[in-house]
C-alpha cells in the first residue's frame, strides 16, 4: 500500500510555496502569490492546485506541513493580542529594564524598540518566591482579585504570568493561572512555568510575553487554515515547523507559538542539511533570499546549530553573545538563524544624503514590485533584476505572474538613476550590490562573527531570488562554490517534508556538578523524558530522546549547553560534565577556567523525537520539467563585462560537465545567475554546482 501524500506549505512575505515528494522521489511544487487578508486561502487554493495538476485525489493526502511568519510577523508589526503582564510586585519593570547591552556600539542615543507590554498594563501581585523555592511572602488573594477585575474591564486579548523564581516553585503561578482561566475563559493564558521553567528573570518573562503576545493571531490563523482544510474536503492533520527545526501538532503549536516564530526559515536549514549530506556537502552555509527578508545558518561537518540565545524584532533578527538589545529575547530552541530585511520585494530608497538604501520596509504579495503591475510605485530589488535581464521580462512561476519590464525601467529611472546621475543599468546594478551587501551582514554574522571563515564553506543557496544573488554574494564573502538544489524557489517547503515530530522541554537544575546525585539527575531527565511523551501522545518507547545539560563556572552569568551521553546515568557520567564544560568553552571563548573555578550544572533539557512516514529522498533527476528549447537575452553584469547576451537554460540542460558562463537557469520555482567568470554543472543528486574564478 502506498504511504498517505505529505504536502508541505510555505507562507513567505510574497509567494506561498507548495511542495510534495512523490512515492517515485519526484518533486512536485505550486507557488502562488500569498494573501495577506487571510493567508490560508493561499495555502489551501495551492494544495487544491498541486493535487488537480498531477492528477492526484484528495484522499491521497494525508497530512499537511506547515510553516508561517504569522508569529514572526505579528511581532515585526507590533500586530499582535493587547496583552497584560502579570508579576511579582516590585517586578514589573524588568520587561522594560532588559539586559544593559545595545547592538550598536557608536550609538549612544540607540532607543530600543518598545516592550510588546506598555506599562500600565503590567499588573502586580503581591507574592514571592525564594531561590530555592521557598515561600517568602505568601500569595495575596486580594491583589490577585484587583487584578483580575482590572483585566475584565480593560477587555485585554491575553495574559503573561512570570512570578520571580516560579521555576523554582511553581505554586503560586500555577494557581494564578487557574483563577485567570475560571475568570476569563476566552482570554489566551501562558504561565512561565509552562513555556520557561528556567532561571534568568527577563530572559523568562520576555519569552512568556512573546508567547502570550503571538497566541491569539497564532491560535485564530491556524483555526482557520484547518477549518479551510476540511470545508475543501482535505485532510485536517496539519503539523507545523517549530523554531527548533522539529514539526510539532498544530493543537500543542497553538498553546506554545512562541515556537513558531522562526519556523519558516528553520525548514530551508533543515532541508540543505538533509540534502548537503546526501550529496556529499557536510561544511554549508545557507542562504535563503525570499520576497521579504535574506536568512543564513551555518551546517558545519553535517550539523546544523542550535541555540536559545536569540533575539527577534530588531533590524537584523539573530542569536549572538556579543550582539544584544536590538529586538525581545526569545529563551527557547532555535536554529541558529540570521536575518536581514532584504528580499525581492525590499523597496529602494535614497536617505537624505542621497544615499543609495535597500530595505526593510517591503512591497510584499500586495501590491508588490512594480513591474506586478498591481499598483506598485517604489522600485525594488525584484525591478532592479528585471531592468539587469536576470529575471524573465514577460512572467515569473511560469507565467502566472505577469512581469512589466517598463514599468521597472521607469520606476528606477525616475527614484533612484536620474536623481544619482546613473543610467538605469548602472543604477540597477548598483542596486543590486547594495542589497547583496545587505545580504553579507547575515552571513557573517553566523560565519565571521562565529569564528569561521566562509572560504572553507559552500554557499547552499536556495529561496525565490536565492539563485539570483548567490554569486555576488559568494564573490564579496571569496567564496568559491555555490550549491543550488532542486526546487531551490520553493526549498522552504520542501525543507518540511525533511523534518521529524520533535518537541523540547527543559526545567532548573541549579547544583555544583561535584555535589550531583546521579539518581536525582536521572529523575529528573526520566520525568522530563515522561512529560515529552506525554504531549507527543505516544509511549516512551516509541521516542528517541537527546539529553543536554547548561553547565557554568561558578560566579559567571551565563551558560553553555552541552549534549548528556545516551544510557542511565551514574558518577562517572556526571563527573565527567566537567570535562564537558572545559572542553565546550574552551571552544567558544577560547580559553578554560583553572581549577579553582568548580562547575555548576543551570538546567536540563530533552528532546523527543518521532521519525515521520513518507517519501523523504529525491531522485537524481527531481525536477519534473524538461530542458525546452534554449533562449538568449541580455543581462549586465557590471562594468567589467558589460551588457552580455546570455543563454537562458532549464536545469534539465545543463550536463555534468563544467559549462562556462555566463548563464542564466529558469525555472518554475526560480531562477539562478551564472556569471561569466564561472561555471556550472549539474551533480547526481539534481544539484547546480556554480564554481567562480579566483579573481
Amino acid at each position: 500500500m502506498t504511504a498517505p501524500l505529505r504536502i508541505a506549505a510555505d507562507i513567505g512575505g510574497t509567494f506561498t510555496d507548495i511542495a510534495a515528494i512523490l512515492a517515485d522521489g519526484s518533486l512536485i511544487t505550486r507557488k502562488l502569490p500569498s494573501t495577506p487578508h487571510d493567508y490560508a486561502e493561499a495555502v489551501v487554493e495551492g494544495i487544491l492546485a498541486l493535487l488537480a495538476g498531477y492528477g492526484l485525489a484528495k484522499a491521497e493526502l494525508g497530512e499537511v506541513l506547515h510553516g508561517c511568519t504569522v508569529a514572526t510577523n505579528a511581532i515585526l508589526e507590533n500586530k499582535g493580542a493587547r496583552t497584560v503582564l502579570i508579576t511579582t510586585a516590585g517586578f514589573r519593570d524588568v520587561l522594560e529594564l532588559r539586559r544593559i547591552r545595545v547592538p550598536r556600539l557608536y550609538e549612544p542615543l540607540y532607543v530600543k524598540p518598545p516592550p510588546l507590554v506598555p506599562r500600565q498594563l503590567r499588573l502586580e501581585v503581591v507574592e514571592r518566591m525564594g531561590p530555592r523555592g521557598e515561600i517568602v511572602t505568601p500569595l495575596d488573594e486580594t491583589s490577585l482579585s484587583v487584578a483580575i477585575e482590572r483585566l475584565k474591564r480593560e477587555k485585554i486579548d491575553a495574559v503573561a504570568v512570570c512570578f520571580l523564581h516560579s521555576y523554582a516553585n511553581p505554586e503560586h503561578e500555577r494557581h494564578v493561572g487557574e483563577a485567570l482561566r475560571r475568570a476569563l475563559p476566552d482570554t489566551f493564558v501562558t504561565l512561565s512555568i509552562e513555556i520557561l521553567p528556567e532561571m534568568r528573570e527577563y530572559e523568562r518573562t520576555s519569552t512568556t510575553v512573546i508567547n502570550a503576545f503571538v497566541g491569539p493571531p497564532v491560535r485564530a490563523y491556524l483555526r482557520s487554515l484547518i477549518r479551510r482544510l476540511g470545508d475543501a474536503g482535505l485532510s485536517e492533520r496539519l503539523l507545523m515547523m517549530q523554531s527548533s527545526g522539529g514539526i510539532l501538532d498544530a493543537r500543542i503549536a497553538m498553546d506554545k507559538p512562541a515556537q513558531i516564530v522562526e519556523c519558516g526559515p528553520a525548514a530551508g536549514v533543515i532541508g540543505a542539511t538533509h540534502a548537503g549530506a546526501l550529496a556529499g556537502y557536510r561544511d554549508l552555509i545557507t542562504f535563503d533570499m525570499g520576497g521579504t527578508t535574506a536568512k543564513a545558518s551555518l551546517v558545519e561537518d553535517g550539523k546544523l546549530v542550535r541555540t536559545d540565545e536569540y533575539e527577534v524584532g530588531g533590524g537584523i533578527s539573530l542569536s549572538s553573545r556579543l550582539v544584544k538589545g536590538g529586538g525581545y529575547a526569545l529563551r527557547l530552541p532555535v536554529i541558529d538563524i540570521s536575518e536581514v530585511g532584504a528580499g525581492g520585494g525590499s523597496i529602494v530608497w535614497l536617505d537624505k544624503a542621497g544615499s543609495l538604501k535597500v530595505g526593510p520596509h517591503s512591497a510584499g504579495a500586495v501590491p508588490g514590485p512594480v513591474c506586478y503591475g498591481a499598483g506598485g510605485t517604489e522600485p525594488t530589488i525584484t525591478d532592479a533584476n528585471v531592468v539587469l535581464g536576470y529575471l524573465n521580462p514577460l512572467a515569473l512561476a511560469g507565467g502566472s505572474v505577469p512581469i512589466d519590464g517598463a514599468k521597472s525601467h521607469a520606476a528606477i529611472e525616475e527614484k533612484v538613476a536620474r536623481p544619482l546621475g546613473l543610467s538605469v543599468v548602472e543604477a540597477a546594478f548598483g542596486i543590486h550590490q547594495v542589497a547583496t551587501t545587505v545580504m553579507m551582514r547575515a552571513v557573517k554574522a553566523v560565519s565571521t562573527y562565529r569564528g569561521r571563515d566562509p572560504r572553507d564553506f559552500a554557499l547552499f543557496a536556495f529561496g525565490g531570488n536565492g539563485g539570483v544573488h548567490a554569486a555576488e554574494l559568494a564573490r564579496g564573502l571569496h567564496m568559491q562554490r555555490i550549491i543550488l538544489p532542486a526546487g531551490a524557489g520553493v526549498f522552504s517547503a520542501l525543507g518540511l517534508l525533511f523534518a521529524d515530530v520533535e518537541l523540547g522541554l527543559s526545567r532548573a537544575f541549579l547544583r555544583p556538578i561535584a555535589g550531583t546525585a546521579p539518581d536525582a539527575m536521572e529523575a529528573a531527565f526520566e520525568a522530563l523524558e515522561r512529560e515529552v511523551a506525554r504531549q507527543l501522545d505516544a509511549p516512551v518507547e516509541r521516542v528517541q530522546f537527546r539529553r543536554q545539560v547548561d553547565l557554568r563556572y561558578s560566579l559567571q552569568a551565563f551558560e553553555l549547553t552541552v549534549p548528556v551521553p545516551p544510557g542511565r546515568l551514574d558518577a562517572a557520567a556526571v563527573a565527567a560534565l566537567a570535562g564537558a564544560l572545559d572542553a565546550e568553552h574552551e571552544r567558544t571563548y577560547g580559553h578554560r577556567l583553572d581549577a579553582a573555578r568548580t562547575g555548576e550544572i543551570v538546567s536540563l533539557r530533552v528532546t523527543g523525537a518521532l521519525p515521520t512516514g513518507g517519501c523523504k529522498s529525491l531522485s537524481a533527476s527531481a525536477t519534473v520539467a524538461s530542458a525546452g528549447p534554449p533562449r538568449r537575452r541580455h543581462a549586465y553584469f557590471g562594468r567589467r563585462f558589460g551588457m552580455v547576451e546570455t543563454p537562458v537554460l532549464a536545469r534539465a540542460a545543463i550536463g555534468p560537465a563544467p559549462l562556462a558562463g555566463p548563464v542564466i537557469i529558469e525555472e518554475y520555482e526560480g531562477t539562478a545567475v551564472v556569471p561569466p567568470d564561472g561555471t556550472v554543472r549539474r551533480d547526481g543528486f539534481d544539484n547546480l554546482v556554480v564554481a567562480l574564478s579566483e579573481s
